[in-house]
């Protein structure tokens, strides 16, 4: 399926509202995938996964606390909206030490809102889990490796460099029937 990237992230915004999060994450949740599509990257791939495994959860289980320097979920696993946000109001903290994630499902999915710090603080911004890692100046981002579904732990921090910049795209191609599950 051939999308634009507008159908993109509407359609995004309204699967992750209908799946429980705030109008305000349902919205950071069509920006990301947006961001990620426009980049060659399956955002809605990844979206659809989550959003399958949170529906019908409380979603302050998902959230990200901070517990001895880490993020962690209050149960199990972090959501990479939630952590994303807690990433984007604690910005600052990258200036002096990196900032972790344990338990990340869906990670790549942190990647937009670590692009938006870079941005808004005219850095480069680093994300490492397995053997991915995604370095971004907030409009390019050099992705290396395959994103997994889960990470035991995310470490972001600022630095790197863009060398290789995925590739940028106007459309978005998901998969039928990930699109099916996004509406």
């Amino acid at each position: 399926m051939n999308m634009s990237l507008n159908e993109i992230e509407s359609t995004s915004k309204k699967a992750a509202r209908g799946a429980g999060y705030s109008w305000g994450l349902a919205e950071e949740a069509g920006k990301a995938v947006r961001w990620l599509c426009g980049r060659d990257i399956d955002g809605c791939a990844a979206l659809a996964a989550l959003l399958n495994e949170v529906d019908a959860e409380e979603l302050l289980d998902w959230s990200p606390q901070e517990i001895g320097g880490e993020w962690r979920a209050r149960k199990e696993t972090l959501c990479p909206l939630c952590a994303g946000a807690v990433l984007s109001d604690h910005a600052e903290a990258l200036q002096t030490a990196d900032v972790c994630f344990n338990a990340v499902t869906q990670p790549v999915l942190m990647v937009p809102f670590a692009a938006m710090v870079a941005q808004q603080n005219d850095l480069t911004v680093r994300l490492v889990w397995s053997d991915v890692e995604a370095t971004t100046d907030g409009d390019n981002v050099d992705l290396t490796g395959a994103p997994p579904e889960r990470a035991t732990q995310v470490t972001v921090s600022s630095g790197g460099s863009v060398r290789t910049p995925n590739l940028r795209r106007s459309r978005g191609e998901p998969a039928p029937e990930v699109w099916r599950a996004l509406n």
